[in-house]
């Protein structure tokens, strides 16, 4: 997109506007699949305590001002989980909500500073159920642009082709090289075992790089451009400490139950079997928040109400998909804008 002219100018708008009306049915489609499958869609605040307790999420902030004229920070949430999770121990089971979601530091062609998460929770179901909503949803995408070749930047898959279910360790091993088990951290030797490795698989490694920044070069640059190619990939069961609001795999806590799903080399969505240990879970988001404020000076707060309510939340399994992402491919375009009814101008 560039600022050659507004958005709004009629030329510039009729050449969006296909996709403009592909958004609309593709929201309608799952919307009425979400009906047909027994959720309820629920609206979930934007102004919260904590936006997320993650490292590298920067959130937008602002001042509310409450009884007696005192201003109280809130955040504009990156994700509506927290809030989801509470809906969840307040007894729901099945909730899905089209979240309008803000993150500073991300513009590009994939990334916007508000754009919509389509998430959705399924209350005593396994995480792998959610891999079977994410095949129908990329059919229902298909079937609303009436398209099942979808490409982007030269790669392309059929949205309709079962998903190739892959594991991160085998991925690093089939793209990379790397025999991620003999890498895990938490070893006498911190990140250097994985540092080795990605050097020789190619990877530029800073000496300062924690063992999470050299998964997420590996990742990126090896791993992630042969995902979701002729087909679905699901990469599935993620490091532990990559999947900080995931419960470990039972048959090998070393890894979580976390996957993401990704078409054409997109990530699309990110699920998670629920981590539902209030313990744990502050144990996670205080490491991250003493790594943050080490990295970028700052930290956010823990949403204090959102542990009290893990104790009280059932078994679940949640996603976010990145609803632009999928308009995006289903109709073949290149930049995200090109699907956003009103993009925020560029800064």
């Amino acid at each position: 997109m560039t600022n050659a002219s507004p958005w709004w100018d009629r030329d510039r708008y009729a050449d969006r506007k296909p996709l403009l009306d592909l958004r609309r049915r593709s929201t309608a489609a799952v919307r009425a699949w979400f009906d047909a499958g027994g959720f309820a869609e629920v609206e979930t605040a934007i102004l919260q305590v904590s936006p997320g307790n993650e490292t590298h999420l920067h959130a937008l902030s602002t001042l509310v001002e409450g009884t007696g004229g005192i201003a109280r920070p809130f955040h504009l949430h990156t994700s509506p989980e927290f809030a989801m999770k509470k809906l969840l121990a307040a007894g729901e089971h099945r909730i899905f909500t089209f979240a309008r979601v803000f993150r500073d530091r991300e513009r590009g062609p994939l990334h916007h500073p508000e754009f919509t998460m389509l998430e959705w929770y399924r209350a005593h179901a396994d995480y792998t159920r959610l891999m079977e909503d994410c095949a129908a949803l990329l059919a229902l995408a298909a079937k609303a642009a009436g398209a099942r070749a979808w490409s982007w930047r030269g790669r392309s898959a059929d949205p309709c082709a079962e998903p190739e279910r892959l594991s991160v360790a085998a991925a690093f091993g089939h793209h990379a090289g790397i025999d991620l088990e003999d890498c895990l951290p938490g070893g006498p030797h911190g990140a250097a075992p994985l540092a080795e490795a990605a050097r020789r698989a190619g990877v530029q490694v800073a000496g300062d790089d924690t063992w999470s920044d050299v998964f997420s070069r590996v990742l990126v640059e090896r791993v992630e451009p042969h995902l979701g190619l002729g087909r679905p990939t699901i990469l599935d069961r993620y490091p532990l400490v990559e999947a900080a609001l995931a419960r470990p795999c039972l048959d090998d806590p070393r890894f979580a139950e976390r996957f993401e799903l990704y078409v054409c080399g997109v990530e699309v969505a990110n699920g998670f079997g629920e981590l539902i240990d209030p313990v744990v879970q502050r144990r996670r988001f205080t490491d991250a928040m003493v790594e943050r404020q080490r990295r970028y000076g700052t930290s956010y707060p823990l949403d204090e109400d959102f542990l009290a309510a893990l104790a009280a939340m059932p078994p679940a399994s949640g996603i976010a998909l990145g609803f632009d992402r999928l308009v995006m491919l289903a109709g073949g375009a290149t930049r995200i804008e090109q699907v956003l009814w009103t993009p925020v101008p560029e800064a």
